[in-house]
């Protein structure tokens, strides 16, 4: 048993055995096994943005059976995709490497609307294909929010009763917030927020900028510390039950590795609890995608300062 593990499952005192094998199972597999820190390899992206613009830059990523391959090689934590993906690799690696469906996917075809996701996959099928937790994607702000709210609690509800965790991307989206603050300080806080209080057991967001979007909330953030990353990361716990609950963080556009693993040194001198890192990773050639994940991962298993 590792301590950091289980001080953190003593934060999910209410959850079933079956929730608490899944995280724990996460949590021991890999290079950080042990930790209590998460390197997971997320692919959404042909779904989301298309197949050329994802797997272009290195074709063997056409092929799904090349991501959880990677996964492994690199020591991640988990493997996230959605269902056709999930089913093209979970035969071979069902119960060697933790496996997330991600139940809800959007394409980039359709026009402007508020942003929402259809429901993709299902509880029934992630259990069929042996995986370790659900995955889905909630937009607040959107004004189809207040569905999307529904829609998780209910799966979550019934995930629970199976056993299974869910991990929650909260990507804040909608006419009312400006491009710049989907990813100002008090919008992703406010996300990570409500993804906890929606029950989700794994939270997913973007690391933050200093900006503040809401009006309203300018002067409570006169005196919370905004100026580094780091300090950012640290809210953005801090909002997250004061750090009961596992926040971890997006890589975001592709971009350089000193760049990516500048981000990530601060992601974990703040108190992040890891790093979900998708287009940064499977567009290099396996060997560097590789090489940056294990270098994301080494960054985690140091002690912050």
């Amino acid at each position: 048993m590792s301590n950091a593990v289980e001080t953190i499952l003593a934060n999910y005192s209410s959850e079933t055995p079956g929730v608490i094998a899944n995280l724990r199972r996460m949590m021991n597999t890999g290079s950080l096994a042990g930790t209590g820190k998460f390197v997971i390899l997320p692919v959404d992206q042909g779904f989301e943005h298309g197949p050329a613009r994802s797997f272009a830059l290195n074709p063997a990523g056409y092929d799904p059976s090349y991501h959880p391959s990677l996964a492994v090689e690199a020591g991640c934590n988990a493997y996230a995709a959605p269902l056709g993906f999930i089913e093209g690799c979970a035969r071979e690696y069902a119960g060697k490497l933790p496996l997330i469906l991600k139940l809800n996917n959007s394409d980039s075809l359709g026009g402007p609307s508020e942003p929402a996701s259809a429901l993709t996959g299902s509880v029934k099928d992630a259990l069929r294909l042996g995986c370790s937790a659900i995955g889905f994607t909630i937009y607040p702000g959107s004004g189809l929010r207040n569905t999307q709210y529904q829609d998780i609690r209910d799966l979550i509800s019934e995930a629970r009763e199976v056993g299974l965790p869910t991990v929650l991307w909260a990507y804040p989206r909608g006419a009312k917030l400006s491009k710049d603050g989907e990813t100002a300080l008090d919008v992703v806080a406010y996300a990570a927020h409500i993804g906890c209080q929606l029950g989700a057991h794994i939270v997913k967001v973007k690391p933050p900028t200093a900006q503040i979007e809401q009006s309203e909330a300018k002067k409570s953030y006169e005196n919370i510390a905004k100026d580094t990353l780091a300090d950012r990361i640290r809210h953005v716990v801090q909002s997250s039950f004061n750090g009961k609950r596992i926040v971890i963080f997006s890589g975001g556009a592709a971009k350089g590795t000193e760049e990516v693993l500048a981000e990530i040194r601060e992601i974990h001198k703040g108190g992040g609890f890891g790093s979900i890192m998708g287009r940064n990773s499977f567009q290099r050639s396996k060997a560097d995608g590789a090489a940056l994940l294990k270098s994301a991962i080494q960054i985690f298993k140091t002690t912050a300062s």
